[in-house]
């Protein structure tokens, strides 16, 4: 089995750790930002877990998850994830998270790392 998989984005293929849960965005991410060597606290992650649980249940609730826009998710999906949001706030997937804390000023990256998680 190969070390890497490899993901397709709007950029291309990239190789991401075959075992890694984040994907094409957050390999870039790495990739271009290797600025301190620090990763983003593990407090800060739990947040960003308890932010997107907190956007996920208020849609969910809004119908705005199910409904009939672009891409609607079957419960199931639903409920994956909400329960990954509450895996990262609870610090299950740390080592998911391996950009540089100091990747940009927007904190897109982080955010892209969080979505992908």
């Amino acid at each position: 089995m190969s070390d890497f998989r490899i993901e397709r984005d709007s950029m291309g293929e990239v190789q991401v750790p075959a075992q890694a849960y984040y994907g094409a965005q957050t390999q870039r991410a790495v990739e271009n930002f290797p600025i301190s060597g620090w990763t983003l606290p593990p407090a800060l992650v739990h947040a960003m877990g308890l932010v997107k649980l907190a956007c996920g249940i208020a849609n969910r609730d809004l119908g705005k998850l199910t409904g009939t826009g672009k891409n609607p998710l079957n419960d199931a999906q639903v409920d994956a994830m909400l329960a990954a949001c509450r895996e990262v706030a609870d610090g299950k997937h740390d080592g998911e998270f391996p950009i540089d804390v100091f990747q940009t000023g927007s904190g897109t990256s982080s955010n892209m790392n969080a979505n992908e998680v």
